[in-house]
Order: C-alpha cells, then sequence, then structure tokens
C-alpha cells in the first residue's frame, strides 16, 4: 500500500497539472480531493489485504460515484481494466469532468451512466472489486444497492458518513442497528443525503446484504458525531467480501 500511495500521489500531481493546463469549458472540475482516499485506504487495510490493490490483475473494477474519475483513471495507470459507474443529474458537473479527462489521458476507461436509485444493474456480471466510496449514505435504497452488489463482486471497498448521536445534543443512538434519515437540508443542505447509519446499523446491514467484514476503520470525530454538524462528521470505510460469490 506504501508503493501504491506513492504511484496515487505522483498520479494526483499529473491530474492538477492536466486541469491547470485546461481550464474547464461551461462547467467546474469535482471540488473534493478523490486521491485522498487512497490515503485512507493505506490505513483500513491489514495484514494480507494490503496486497488487494497488487493482486487485482486486469481486473475488471468498478468505481461507483466516481465524481471526475480520478481513482478510476489512476487504476487504469496501473493496469486494471476499469468502468466508471456515475449519473449526470447527481454527479458534480454531469459527468463533464470525467469525459474531459477521459480524454486528455487517452483513457480506455468505460463510463456508464447509471442510476443508482432505480433497480440497476451493472455493466458486467463478474467484477474483482467495486469502490463505493463515500455513496452509500446518498441512496434512497442502500440495501438494494449493497445486495445487488454482493452478486456481482467478490470485494467491495466502501465508505460512508455514519453517526453516533440523533442530532446535535441528541439521543446517543450508536448501540442501535438502525439508520437515521436527515431532512433535505439537515446535512450539510444536501438533498441528496438520506441515510446516516450508526456504525451498528452499517455493520448489520451490510451483513445481511451478504458480505463479511474483512477490515473496518473509523475516521473523524468518533464520539460526537451527528447528522446536523460537518465539524462532527465521522466516517466509515469497510473491505468487504461476498459471501453470496
Amino acid at each position: 500500500m506504501q508503493e501504491i500511495k506513492q504511484q496515487a500521489e505522483a498520479f494526483r500531481t499529473r491530474l492538477d497539472e492536466l486541469r491547470q493546463a485546461n481550464p474547464p469549458a461551461g462547467f467546474t472540475w469535482y471540488g473534493y480531493d478523490i486521491m485522498g482516499n487512497i490515503g485512507a485506504l493505506n490505513g483500513l487495510l491489514t495484514g494480507a489485504n494490503r496486497q488487494l490493490l497488487e493482486g487485482l490483475g486486469a481486473g475488471p473494477v468498478a468505481d461507483i460515484g466516481a465524481a471526475d474519475g480520478d481513482l478510476g483513471f489512476f487504476l487504469e495507470s496501473i493496469g486494471v481494466e476499469v468502468d466508471i459507474i456515475d449519473y449526470p443529474p447527481t454527479n458534480w458537473n454531469g459527468l463533464q469532468g470525467a469525459r474531459r479527462l477521459k480524454e486528455l489521458l487517452e483513457s480506455r476507461v468505460a463510463i456508464h451512466e447509471i442510476d443508482l436509485d432505480s433497480q440497476f444493474r451493472l455493466p458486467r456480471e463478474n467484477y474483482s472489486l467495486v469502490f463505493l466510496l463515500g455513496i452509500l449514505y446518498h441512496l434512497k435504497n442502500p440495501y438494494y444497492a449493497l445486495e445487488h452488489l454482493a452478486r456481482v463482486s467478490s470485494q467491495l471497498l466502501l465508505s460512508t458518513r455514519i453517526t453516533r448521536y440523533s442530532r446535535d445534543g441528541g439521543i446517543d443512538i450508536s448501540a442501535l442497528p438502525v439508520a437515521y434519515l436527515v431532512a433535505a437540508d439537515e446535512c450539510n443542505n444536501d438533498a441528496t443525503n438520506y441515510w446516516l447509519f450508526t456504525e451498528t446499523g452499517l455493520r448489520q446491514i451490510v451483513d445481511r446484504a451478504g458480505w463479511e467484514v474483512s477490515d473496518y476503520i473509523s475516521y473523524g470525530d468518533l464520539e460526537q458525531s451527528n447528522p446536523q454538524d460537518n465539524e462532527h462528521d465521522q466516517r466509515a470505510f469497510m473491505l468487504l467480501t461476498s459471501r453470496i460469490r
């Protein structure tokens, strides 16, 4: 993972240079650091799992909710076949950023427009690994998504925002296998946020959907996390292995 992290940092520099040299026309680049997820995965993966990315071989891998596709394009650069899966109406720039980077990189990554809030099907029935980073709490039907992915992928790298309290100064619900349904303006004033699981609830839903937890780590505010305050944001990262596959 240390080697992968170094390669990822070099690739991020390359993407930054491409973006600076090619100002977008009619859209803005995605506003958050996608490649920072590699550092989080470096903290997540333990033991033999630290060889996960090196062991992908030719893939295929799916990067779901890919924003501008930085992670997918990086994986292609280390020899992995990648599908980028996102939905223009909920993507930062309607997938224009990913398509522009694909053009600039002369990439062969396939970009698929799929609505994860529908009864969706992925382009393939067999993935070695799926990335679902920062997406689960944006889905109206997270159970369906997790169960379907367990049928088509051997492993899943998942991250999502979770909560310990029902609200700022509210009830400690961390011991309960529940999810908190946020109001449209409650979580970062973003109406695409829906379900914030407790850690207990997240572990229960992935189990019920057909996954085993192979590695787990949590970042952020581990004591006072709640759905309302960004300064009390907590994120869970998981490596999951499918029991169904």
